[in-house]
């Protein structure tokens, strides 16, 4: 976290001297100080993070894939000569432990067109779907494994 807050300051500044380069460090550690003793911040969080830290970049390239794929998907069906959409309100349990990977899976379900996270709890979410074939398999969805397999890194 210390490495993030201080590549933040860095960005801002948008040039780096040592000036720059030594209040960012001070700033960088009063901040991360702050997290430690303030809210309730370990520093091993920092080990986690960085392990899956990839591991979302990861999660977000494949999400921006599926976000293309669904809007060709709606694209086809709205220019298609027979416009018949069915919609479907479709509700299964995530099997995710972390209350962040089903709010996760619920926003990555709700940019993708065609779908919308009407409601979650717990583990239970319901999805309006654009039709019924977007709604096939969504329980099972390549967002829940990549969740699912992103909550075993330890």
């Amino acid at each position: 976290m210390y490495l993030i807050f201080f590549l933040t300051w860095v960005i801002f500044n948008g040039k780096l001297n040592l000036e720059i380069t030594l209040f960012g460090l001070v700033i960088a550690g009063l901040m991360y100080f702050f997290l430690i003793k303030f809210l309730d911040y370990k520093p091993s969080t920092d080990k986690l993070l960085a392990k899956r830290g990839l591991f979302i970049l990861y999660y977000c390239l494949v999400l921006f894939k599926e976000i293309i794929l669904a809007n060709v998907a709606v694209l086809k069906k709205l220019v298609t000569e027979r416009y018949d959409v069915e919609p479907i309100m479709v509700e299964f349990d995530a099997p995710l432990q972390s209350k962040f990977a089903r709010v996760l899976l619920a926003n990555s379900i709700t940019l993708t067109p065609g779908t919308i996270t009407v409601s979650l709890k717990e583990n239970h979410l319901q999805v309006h779907c654009l039709d019924k074939e977007f709604g096939v398999g969504i329980d099972q969805s390549i967002f829940v494994r990549l969740l699912q397999q992103m909550e075993e890194i330890q």
